[in-house]
């Protein structure tokens, strides 16, 4: 919701996850303004292919929000072959419909947008291509499916095997990257074709986040802290890297600037980057927030805290992520003043995003 919206996700009144056992009948509010629907205005064909995740009803459909062109699922996840989520339904959409295809969900999604690609290189377009790969289940390009029409849960797959199918999962995907990028220059748009690589989260148990404490899900930096690969050939200088603190919800402010507008949506929390991607100048510094369940953080320069509910007490941690990025020494007891100060700040943070958030359970 952040990446497509461009705001902080409660701002759009549903913060938790959308499951597919307990939240079919909510999504992402039609009144709410997409990076397809601000790119529509500009005459871009948008497309979109690949996991949605932001409601599973038809009235939530991504060609109800800006999308011209949708393929893909509307779950967290779906059996990489059969095309069935986690309740036994079947989860594959062309438009607002739902149509079963044979292949495997990652090299689907890697064709739909190649043959995207080539059906409008001659024209403004915005691409969205939300893999579903190295989610669970757990599936090489050439297995069984582990999931039946009307069954609910996912088949077994052994423990001791999964890291090596995770490994398998992730290279198909790069396979689709690598071809996606082929496309763009077969059809000569490579040079003024803005592509963004990026994911929504840290590895989970299966993958790796190196140093970084915490996995997908966590408050740390391990759960929130990942890579983005930035490209726009003789525009952004190759080779660059940054550390400045980015949120996904500032890509959507930073397209429209680098095509010289701004979003029109309302309460947008992203700022754009542009000028840093081109120019390498610093971002105007800002306090940046994370939560999730009962957990919840603040960025503030080189500090941060990860606030924890248990039993509904609070509790504080205090990091300086400056020289610990491991999050190993929690400091909270040695800097009151400053813990008390960030503990204001997420409090007035939480107050006025969270205003209409729809309470759903787990």
């Amino acid at each position: 919701m952040a990446l497509l919206t461009g705001k902080y996700q409660q701002r759009t009144g549903i913060e938790p996850v959308i499951t597919a056992k307990s939240h079919r009948d909510v999504g992402l509010n039609l009144d709410e303004i997409t990076i397809a629907e601000e790119f529509k205005k500009y005459n871009y064909t948008c497309g979109m292919f690949g996991k949605w995740h932001l409601g599973y009803g038809k009235e939530f459909n991504p060609t109800l929000q800006g999308f011209d062109y949708f393929k893909g699922f509307v779950s967290g996840n779906v059996d990489y072959h059969a095309h069935i989520d986690a309740e036994g339904y079947l989860d594959w959409w062309n438009g607002n419909n739902t149509e079963n295809e044979a292949g495997y969900t990652t090299d689907l999604i890697t064709n739909y947008g190649v043959d995207f690609i080539k059906k409008h290189s001659t024209k403004p377009f915005l691409l969205y291509l939300p893999h579903e790969a190295p989610h669970g289940p757990y599936q090489r390009r050439i297995a069984n499916a582990l999931r039946k029409i009307g069954t609910p849960g996912t088949a077994r797959v052994p423990g001791d095997s999964i890291k090596a199918i995770y490994k398998e999962m992730v290279e198909v995907m790069d396979q689709g990257i690598g071809k996606i990028m082929d496309a763009l220059k077969t059809e000569g748009i490579y040079e003024n074709t803005i592509v963004i690589f990026t994911s929504d989260n840290g590895a989970n148990n299966y993958g790796d986040n190196g140093v970084l404490r915490g996995i997908k899900g966590s408050p740390y930096e391990g759960g929130s802290r990942v890579p983005a690969i930035i490209s726009y050939p003789n525009v952004i200088k190759a080779g660059t890297t940054s550390e400045q603190t980015v949120f996904t919800m500032d890509l959507l402010p930073t397209l429209l600037d680098i095509i010289g507008e701004q979003p029109c949506g309302k309460h947008i929390d992203g700022i754009s980057i542009k000028n840093h991607l081109i120019n390498q100048t610093d971002l105007p510094k800002r306090d940046v927030f994370y939560a999730f369940r009962n957990q919840s953080y603040i960025r503030s320069g080189e500090w941060k805290i990860v606030k924890t509910i248990n039993e509904k007490e609070a509790k504080f941690e205090l990091y300086n992520l400056s020289h610990d990025i491991e999050e190993k020494n929690n400091v909270a007891l040695n800097n009151p003043e400053l813990l008390e100060t960030l503990q204001r700040k997420l409090t007035v943070w939480e107050q006025n995003v969270r205003v209409g958030v729809k309470t759903i359970t787990k």
